[in-house]
């Protein structure tokens, strides 16, 4: 059986050439993409960055930890509190110490999201001059990297206000900030705050001296005393979701290839193994001879993908690095092995599972089949197939319906937007067979009556060959799917979200610091405040933690305002209670919360850490996600104003905004009206989110040149008699190529149409949810990126069917009539 199989390969290689390319391909991209996501299972062991040469380091604890029935339980809390003084001077009675004040500095010139630090701080990372002195008097500061050199003017903006900042030195860039140290004094003026204490003395001692709720940190963990500690982990987070769904699509796309395409090679083989069964072969042995056909197929492509992979992921790790996506030290290959064994026995097993059911439906093939010299294929699909296509399709519309029933919510995230079409696909892909018939004589129902025979033939060919119409169809059904579904999803949501903030945000003015989260200067509140007539509403971006259920330590985005004065600037969607009853002894949650009951008292951990029994004021509507919590600003102690928005006096609207641009120019600070900061924060998706799409497209968009080019030559190699009969009968040679190419082209728009419609169901789904959280926005369709990949099959399906037949044209047409398979 063996080299009966073998010899039929080396004979019929245009069978299965597609099928081993796209397999290769297929087991290369998934060791490719899991040698990288093993890589994103731990962080670089990085050590201390700031306080290398600090023995022992203090700071305020900034974790919650709980004692569940299903063990310890840890939160990091937004706003841990200041050293106190007065452990700051039992630490001083113990030894030498260094205070740490870190705060905002914003300014032309200055990197983003520079922090100042006291100069005697840089001695512990260690920082060396590279160029000028110390800093020695208020308003001089040295500089980290080359961007300033000794000698630099900068106008910054501080917490305190406006700072003239003479640059007299400069460090080598350490590589986690942008820093600018100052005198300790002029530190101590602007942030009075100290945030950690570097301490030389024993550690036994320091924690004898500061006690309970303090973290003293010696050795590795003096790492968690540095500017966001947990950044390589986190920067990990989204780079392990995108591979991990990057590899589930390949797996996805792969088997839906190799399965069409060994489905197209049994039906095309049909005369074969009736000949085989005519001289005595049993259905047994023809199943055992197509399965050792894709075992063959499948041992060697997964090898050679193997080999891919180990060679890709490094291209792919730097790719990701230079595009954004992944961090900069991010190398996509460890040691583990287990990637490429899964991804060599995932190809085999795809290569097996995809010829499941062509083997069983060629053992059914009888002697019969031998005599056959039709070509024509439009027999109705099998009822084991109607069968399992209805059940796919009712579990992939079920789910669909059920999330909207249960939690609409859960459909705009986006594991679940980017899987929820794979079911979809899967079912109308089962029924191809019964679809693309109707749908073929629809769209060519007009041109089949305009003058000439192509348009017709083009009709009855696609028609007569149901089989090789679906096979050629499939992938692009699947590259138009997941394109319209996903950039479409993503830009619906955009566009929700953008929507959502707009109508709550009545603001005529927002001023921000210019990057996330980041302080404003108190210059600005008291000149904003100043101004006769304006109403001015300070946020201050804090959380809070709740115990859920007695197990889960639950973090909330929460935002601290002034119930009054926030009233005048926003319209929260509230559902139930008043936000103007919020006080200090409540709070107003989401209806995504346990409990949402106004009225009822939930506990939680403020930003700072501390507990509190809050009475719940009000419930916000869920929305697209972006409702948070809300409390005052006394239960978000430690939390800078990082967003003011301004609503101006109807009298005297334009000289208070220009009274106010002067303050925002003087202190650094960005102010934008209320619809440009909606533009400018609320884009339609992320660069990244953009180029994780494109990476997961470019898996399909490769698959579908694969299978295109595969079908189509298979086709084209069989239809050789056909061609020539046609030349025969007095057609020319461009006359025959121009119908070969209509009759790709009108395959692709059956493919198109039927992708666009599971993309219609999806995008359907999505708006729906968006309804029902009480989000009515219109569906963004990505026209450009259909039009393109359209476009892209189109042109790749008609050459890969011209070629083949200009080249098998080149032969006397009386020659090629009398060839027998």
């Amino acid at each position: 059986m063996l080299k009966l199989a073998l010899q039929g390969m080396r004979t019929r290689w245009v069978t299965f050439v597609g099928s081993f390319i796209a397999l290769v391909l297929g087991v290369g991209l998934i060791a490719t993409t899991g040698l990288a996501l093993a890589a994103t299972f731990s962080a670089p062991d990085r050590g201390p960055e700031r306080f290398v040469k600090a023995p022992v380091v203090v700071k305020t604890s900034d974790l919650v930890r709980v004692d569940t029935p299903i063990g310890k339980r840890t939160r990091t809390i937004t706003d841990p509190a200041p050293v106190p003084a007065a452990v700051t001077a039992k630490l001083a009675a113990l030894g030498r110490t260094v205070e740490d004040r870190t705060f905002p500095v914003t300014g032309r010139g200055l990197g983003a999201d520079t922090v100042g630090h006291p100069w005697s701080v840089a001695a512990l990372t260690p920082y060396a001059l590279t160029g000028g002195r110390a800093p020695s008097a208020p308003g001089e500061a040295v500089a980290t990297g080359d961007a300033l050199r000794p000698g630099a003017q900068v106008r910054a903006a501080t917490p305190r206000g406006s700072e003239e900042i003479t640059v007299v030195g400069t460090v080598a860039s350490a590589g986690f900030e942008n820093a600018l140290f100052f005198t300790d004094a002029e530190a101590a003026r602007i942030s009075p705050d100290v945030d950690a204490v570097a301490v030389h003395a024993p550690a036994d001692r320091v924690e004898a001296a500061v006690g309970a709720g303090f973290d003293v940190l010696t050795g590795d963990e003096r790492r968690r005393a540095d500017p966001d500690p947990d950044r390589d982990a986190e920067a990990l987070v989204s780079v392990n979701a995108l591979l991990g769904t990057a590899a589930g699509v390949t797996g996805f796309v792969s088997v839906f290839v190799v399965a069409s395409t060994f489905s197209f090679a049994v039906a095309q083989r049909r005369r074969e193994f009736g000949l085989l069964r005519t001289a005595g072969a049993t259905p047994a042995q023809v199943r055992r001879m197509v399965f050792t056909e894709a075992f063959v197929i499948g041992v060697l492509a997964s090898a050679a993908g193997c080999s891919l992979g180990a060679a890709g992921a490094p291209r792919l790790a730097a790719w990701m690095a230079d595009a954004g996506i992944a961090p900069a030290w991010f190398f996509g290959i460890g040691e583990q092995t287990w990637p490429l064994h899964t991804a060599f026995w995932t190809g085999l097993f795809v290569a097996l599972s995809g010829v499941v059911v062509s083997s069983w439906r060629a053992g059914r093939i009888g002697p019969t089949e031998a005599l056959r010299e039709s070509a024509v294929d439009s027999r109705a699909m099998p009822v084991s197939r109607w069968l399992i296509g209805g059940a796919v399709l009712a579990t992939g519309l079920g789910l669909l319906a059920l999330a909207l029933l249960d939690s609409p919510a859960d459909l705009l995230k986006r594991k679940t937007y980017i899987t929820q079409p794979m079911l979809l696909i899967v079912g109308f892909a089962l029924f191809a067979p019964v679809l693309v018939g109707p749908l073929n004589r629809l769209l060519t129902w007009l041109p089949a009556r305009l003058p000439g025979a192509t348009a017709m033939l083009a009709r009855e060919n696609a028609s007569g060959g149901i089989r090789r119409t679906a096979a050629v169809a499939a992938p692009v059904v699947i590259t138009v799917a997941l394109a319209a579904s996903l950039m479409g999803t993503t830009a619906t949501i955009s566009e929700a979200k953008a929507g959502e903030a707009r109508k709550r945000i009545t603001a005529d003015l927002v001023a921000t610091a210019g990057g996330e989260g980041r302080a404003l200067p108190e210059e600005f509140l008291r000149r904003a405040r100043a101004v006769p007539g304006v109403t001015v509403s300070a946020t201050r971006s804090t959380g809070v933690i709740v115990l859920e259920e007695g197990v889960a330590l639950v973090a909330s985005e929460a935002e601290a305002v002034d119930p009054a004065a926030h009233a005048a600037v926003s319209r929260p969607p509230v559902v139930a209670g008043r936000l103007a009853d919020l006080d200090d002894d409540s709070i107003v949650v989401n209806e995504e919360w346990l409990t949402t009951e106004v009225g009822d008292r939930v506990s939680v951990w403020l930003g700072d850490g501390r507990t509190a029994d809050l009475r719940i004021a009000a419930v916000l509507a869920t929305g697209t996600g972006d409702n948070g919590v809300y409390v005052t600003e006394r239960n978000a102690a430690g939390a800078p104003v990082d967003r003011v928005d301004l609503a101006l006096p109807r009298d005297s609207a334009d000289s208070a905004a220009s009274v106010l641009g002067a303050a925002a120019e003087a202190t650094g600070v960005q102010l934008l009206t209320g619809d440009r900061w909606v533009d400018a924060h609320y884009p339609r998706s992320s660069e990244n989110t953009r180029l994780g799409l494109w990476l997961i497209l470019g898996i399909a968009l490769v698959y579908t040149g694969i299978a295109l080019a595969n079908t189509q030559m298979m086709a084209t190699s069989d239809r050789v008699r056909d061609l020539a009969s046609l030349r025969l009968t007095g057609a020319t040679k461009g006359q025959a190529l121009r119908l070969v190419a209509v009759e790709a082209l009108v395959v692709v728009a059956v493919g198109a149409v039927l992708g666009a419609v599971i993309a219609g169901v999806n995008l359907l789904g999505v708006w729906s949810a968006l309804g029902l959280l009480g989000v009515w926005s219109g569906v963004v369709v990505p026209w450009g990126t259909v039009a393109a990949v359209i476009g892209a099959s189109a042109l790749l399906a008609t050459a890969a069917s011209v070629l083949p037949a200009s080249r098998a044209l080149r032969v006397r047409p009386v020659e090629l009539a009398g060839t027998r398979e």
